[in-house]
């Protein structure tokens, strides 16, 4: 009997042992988890948040057998996440064995090797580019690659921080998107493209009209390069940006012009602008105020519509002329958005811009317009698809949320981000380190140029605006694969 209780209490203090070794090893974790600053999810749930690493590197082995492959998640599948996440790391952003990319979806681009590519000493790096030439302060870019809009508001203030700090490491250009400009916009020191919303956020009146006074003062800030007018984008055209209430802060109110806790609806279109020639005459009327070049971002409808507006600006004569057009596709992000809009409304940016491509160098436009792509542009593919399709520039805002550690938890619109993006919670808002996560941005930025280069090098040309239509084939339904400028042929200044 006595034996017997020994042993139990032998077993007891054992297990009592292990309780405590296990408490003790949890209290390790939680601290090293709040101390490091590389993953958001583990910051803010310490010890939990390390079952997402083990279960997407377990998923790795599991997804062979059992669930979809790596290319099979919507709206971004895992191999673009990855990829984009290897960006920030130290190790070689490389794969092994061989592509897991089903080539034969219909749309598919393949690129067209060249039999005696350009040598290492062959080939130049991207040249910068003038925008607004007519303008009495032009903007040269240094970078084709570049930040879309976002507005701080739908972004955190360490997620502009970052975004911020990271695009002047990287010499690219950050656009503020319609709410407004924040200090935090301007603490890294980028280049900043001004976005104007139909509700003219930042530079509006009590009344909600224009205030060229503070257009002027948004202006005169050094930082700021361009402006943009914004029409339409792709995830809701038609459709005026959505603040949720819960995200409209006293800091937020103040700089764009609302009351506290009261959500921000934009107008679906700018009350003043009825036509063309009312579009054409705010553009002429921004770019007296600043001084600076003036664009317009917009989704496209139908070819007769845009054939239009490049028409009327032939008619009128390019001192009118936008001095860039951002063509978002209908597959483009937003924080918040009615589904109709986002599944079925506005045309893919894959479609949308060849046409405007075409349509602008058909007016003649082609060196007065410069035209920058948007819209689930967030891989080296993308980017260099886009520059043959006919962009001069492309921007990336969703590629950019996962550089700063996006794991598509499809929480935007909801204050909830569990990764402190898109939240107003302190709380949250911890696990996005700023000064880890400039330098992925930065490095995402970096990575994309220079495997577009690649691309660029392994066709036949020197850099990446040399890409042409015919340096790409589109998959078809029959499994063959025809070069792009046999479906898009009408490109006269296309050599």
């Amino acid at each position: 009997m006595d034996t017997t209780l020994t042993v139990l209490e032998i077993l007891a203090f054992v297990f009592i042992g292990l309780i405590g070794v296990g408490l003790l090893l949890a209290l390790v974790l939680f601290i090293a988890d709040r101390v490091q600053t590389e993953d958001a999810i583990r910051r803010n749930y310490p010890v939990i948040g390390r079952f997402r690493h083990i279960f997407s590197t377990l998923g790795e082995f599991f997804r062979q057998y059992f669930f979809a492959m790596d290319r099979e998640e919507l709206p971004f599948n895992r191999a673009q996440r990855d990829w984009i996440k290897r960006t920030g790391e130290p190790h070689s952003n490389t794969v092994a064995f061989g592509s897991t990319r089903n080539l034969s979806i219909v749309g598919t681009p393949i690129f067209v090797n060249a039999a005696f590519p350009p040598l290492d000493d062959q080939f130049a790096s991207s040249a910068p580019m003038v925008i607004g030439p007519d303008a009495r302060m032009p903007y040269t870019s240094q970078s084709f690659f570049n930040i879309s809009g976002m507005s701080y508001g739908a972004l955190s203030r360490p997620a502009v921080r970052a975004l911020s700090r990271g695009a002047a490491r990287a010499g690219i250009w950050m656009n503020t998107g319609e709410g407004g400009l924040s200090p935090y916009h301007l603490e890294g020191g980028c280049d900043i493209v001004f976005q104007i919303g139909t509700a003219k956020f930042g530079v509006r009146d009590a009344d909600g009209n224009l205030d060229e006074d503070r257009l002027r003062k948004i202006a005169a800030h050094a930082s700021v390069k361009m402006f943009e007018l914004k029409l339409a984008q792709g995830a809701k055209p038609g459709k005026g940006g959505i603040l949720p209430g819960e995200k409209v802060t006293p800091e937020i109110a103040e700089i764009r012009g609302l009351q506290v806790g009261v959500a921000a609806i934009s107008p679906n279109r700018h009350t003043e602008i009825d036509d063309w020639d009312d579009l054409l005459d705010m553009i002429v009327r921004l770019r007296d105020i600043t001084g600076k070049p003036v664009g317009i971002k917009t989704v496209v409808g139908d070819r007769a519509s845009f054939r239009d507006f490049m028409q009327t600006i032939r008619k009128r004569g390019q001192d009118c002329a936008p001095d860039f057009i951002t063509i978002d596709g209908g597959e483009g992000g937003t924080g918040a958005a009615p589904m109709p809009l986002i599944d079925l409304v506005g045309m893919s940016v894959r479609e949308s811009l060849p046409l405007a491509a075409d349509l602008r160098n058909e007016a003649g436009l082609k060196d007065r317009i410069r035209l920058v792509a948007s819209g689930k542009l967030v891989n080296p593919s993308d980017v260099a698809w886009a520059l043959a399709a006919g962009a001069d520039f492309v921007t990336s805002g969703r590629g950019f949320m996962f550089a700063l550690g996006c794991i598509q938890s499809l929480k935007c619109n909801k204050n909830t981000c569990p990764t402190g993006i898109t939240t107003h919670d302190p709380r949250l808002q911890k696990g996005l380190v700023v000064e880890d996560k400039d330098a992925r941005v930065a490095l995402y930025a970096q990575q994309i140029i220079h495997e577009v280069e690649v691309i660029s090098h392994s066709v036949g040309v020197a850099e990446p605006r040399l890409l042409r239509r015919r340096h790409v084939r589109i998959m078809q339904d029959n499994g063959r694969s025809v070069p792009m400028n046999e479906i898009y042929p009408s490109v006269p200044a296309e050599a």
